[in-house]
């Protein structure tokens, strides 16, 4: 049966942009839809936030309601806002969404960001469903960071309208979104998009559908690079790590990364693109990668996989 729940408080106002955009509706409140329903929340726009069933709503709205609950207190302690006025900021967040099962609800937003888990043949049933409820003028977008927004765009039968919204983990704190079009894609409906992301504060920037697009593209093979590396003998993992943190300035090295990320994630990625463009170099899946998924050492998430991890932190 579907539901709907709403959150009201007095003093709540709705909010527009020269994009067009005041409703925004998420299908999927896991990692990334709760953080990119918080984030349109909390500055002002009108939130529909669609699930499947009831308790992924309920566990979805439970993470924004903690995340904005967490992140108002820290700026209340630091002295940067007072209480009232962040109890005010939760309270009006809140009153914002309207969380519900009904995939109909999807027809009033002005923007639509999907945000489900990426497997494909889940995608086409819900893009078809999509594709015959948007209104023509509403702007829709896929978080993937991985699958190809043409083919998406195939499946809702709205190939102007369709473009990739990639936000990053975690959405509240993360500046970056990689704006994705198509051949097919509306100029206006790309260039709305990209007024939109600004108005989250975000950074956007503009990419064709590739695999991975920017980040990924480049991220995915240095990850399993440095796989392949550990695998030939040239160093361990743990040398690995020192050598790009201190010679390449980075803040993780790849096998603390890629652990960060999940192994399964990882290989989820470059599996998939293997499969689909066998013959590019760049998408080699490593064994050790293979061996650590089938062992069930996926990384940060599991305690182990190339690194030992004592919860977010790399054990001692």
């Amino acid at each position: 049966m579907m539901t709907i729940a709403r959150y009201r408080v007095a003093g709540a106002r709705s909010f527009s942009t020269a994009s067009g955009v005041s409703t925004v509706g998420v299908i999927g409140l896991g990692l990334m839809g709760h953080g990119i329903a918080q984030a349109a929340a909390e500055k002002g726009y009108k939130v529909v936030a669609v699930e499947l069933e009831e308790r992924f709503l309920q566990g979805g709205l439970k993470r924004i309601g903690d995340s904005v609950k967490k992140i108002t207190s820290k700026a209340v302690e630091k002295g940067k806002m007072d209480k009232a006025v962040g109890d005010a900021h939760i309270a009006s967040t809140m009153a914002r969404i309207t969380a519900t099962t009904d995939r109909g609800a999807l027809a009033s937003c002005d923007v639509i960001i999907e945000a489900v888990i990426e497997n494909l043949q889940l995608k086409q049933t819900l893009y078809g469903e999509i594709g015959r409820v948007v209104k023509d003028s509403c702007i829709i977008a896929s978080n993937t960071s991985s699958l190809s927004i043409g083919t998406m765009a195939g499946y809702c039968g709205r190939p102007a309208q369709m473009i990739g919204l990639h936000f990053f983990n975690p959405v509240q704190m993360m500046k970056l979104v990689e704006v994705v079009r198509t051949d097919q894609t509306d100029p206006k409906i790309f260039a709305r998009a990209m007024e939109f992301s600004r108005s989250l504060d975000k950074t956007p920037v503009e990419c064709i559908d590739t695999p991975g697009f920017i980040v990924n593209r480049l991220l995915v093979p240095y990850l399993t690079s440095a796989m392949l590396l550990v695998e030939r003998g040239v160093a361990t993992p743990a040398d690995v790590d020192t050598a790009m943190k201190l010679g390449a300035g980075h803040p993780m090295g790849p096998m603390a990364l890629a652990d960060y990320v999940g192994l399964d994630t990882c290989l989820s990625i470059i599996g998939g693109w293997q499969s689909a463009f066998p013959d590019e170099p760049a998408f080699k899946v490593p064994e050790s990668l293979r061996a650590k998924v089938a062992a069930g050492k996926l990384g940060r998430k599991t305690g182990e996989g190339f690194w030992k991890w004592d919860g977010d932190k790399l054990a001692a």
